[in-house]
């Protein structure tokens, strides 16, 4: 196919460590190995382009009203976040909506988005499911403890203490100490986070950190949960597969979308109970630690790069042979 020429929109800053805007980079750089010509901006202003690619449906509907405006004869495709299926499309509807309406091709994250949206949209939705490159090799865990890594960023939609709560029920014998990486969204978490380590001897929260240091805590730990209330498809679950690390996540639609329904690991979302449960039976049964460890391993080749690139070759040359280019 021919080179495409693609202004790719996201609402995150270019310095950020978001997940919105490790999401536009990688797809930017899975786009240009396929030969296509990549311009990463956080709003559309003008500028040609054959196509336009909006990560967020509601951050990102003026700009995809104001491409189609300019360009109508030429397509659209909306990246589909977990705030736009489970909060925006029911409190801003106008945008979210008709950012959906105006799109050609809506991109999501995992398996099961088509049960969260409006059925009209079925026939647009694509999956392509966010990759990680492998580490180059587990480390040696910690001797005297037993880690837990939450990574992501405190906020409400990540229930972003749930697994410090749930440290505080366990027994006393237990050797697990919870590592969180991640920048507090506001002041008020920031607080939160600084008293709960205070009360807690369990948890430590170390703030927003590199990547390489996120990879090198995910190659030690034995452990990674992802507690959040709404996610449409967290890229921490595929590192996590990709690295050998077993993972306890909420039910939350996107968790079960990307880790499949059988998945032993889940807890119900916000019970810090159920959770400590979980916890403690994953470091005090060795067993149930090696089923969670074969069955991520079992779900490792969907978070291959390769096949994130695929599935963006095949979302612009479905695009092509439907004659959305003009």
């Amino acid at each position: 196919m021919w080179p495409v020429k693609i202004s790719l929109i996201t609402p995150a800053p270019k310095r950020s460590l978001s997940g919105n805007r490790a999401t536009a980079v990688r797809w930017a750089r899975h786009l240009s190995d396929l030969g296509h010509r990549v311009d990463i901006a956080e709003a559309f202003d003008g500028e040609d382009a054959d196509l336009l690619i909006a990560v967020h449906a509601w951050r990102s509907a003026q700009s995809v009203r104001r491409f189609r405006g300019r360009h109508p004869d030429r397509p659209v495709i909306v990246g589909l976040a977990g705030t736009d299926i489970y909060r925006f499309q029911h409190s801003h509807p106008e945008e979210t909506l008709g950012s959906m309406d105006l799109a050609d091709r809506l991109v999501c994250l995992h398996e099961r988005v088509d049960r969260d949206i409006p059925a009209r949209f079925a026939s647009k939705l694509r999956v392509v499911y966010q990759s990680a490159p492998p580490l180059p090799r587990r480390l040696a865990p910690a001797k005297r403890t037993f880690e837990v890594c939450v990574i992501g960023h405190l906020r409400e939609e990540k229930d972003s203490l749930r697994t410090a709560y749930a440290a505080r029920q366990l027994p006393e014998d237990s050797r697990i100490r919870v590592i969180h990486l991640g920048r507090a969204h506001n002041e008020d978490w920031a607080q939160a986070a600084a008293a709960e380590m205070a009360r807690n001897p369990r948890y430590r929260w170390r703030g927003e950190v590199p990547h390489w240091q996120v990879r090198r805590l995910m190659a030690r730990a034995r452990l990674m949960v992802l507690s959040s209330v709404m996610e449409g498809g967290a890229n921490v679950i595929s590192e996590a597969v990709v690295a050998g690390l077993p993972v306890i996540a909420s039910r939350i639609s996107g968790s079960v979308g990307l880790l499949g329904e059988d998945y032993a690991g889940y807890y119900p979302a916000e019970d810090e109970a159920a959770l400590a449960g979980l916890l403690w039976k994953a470091e005090s049964d060795s067993e149930f630690l090696a089923l969670l460890d074969r069955q991520c391993g079992m779900r490792a080749d969907l978070f291959r790069p390769e096949r994130e690139r695929e599935a963006w070759r095949d979302v612009i040359e479905g695009l092509a042979r439907d004659g959305d280019f003009a």
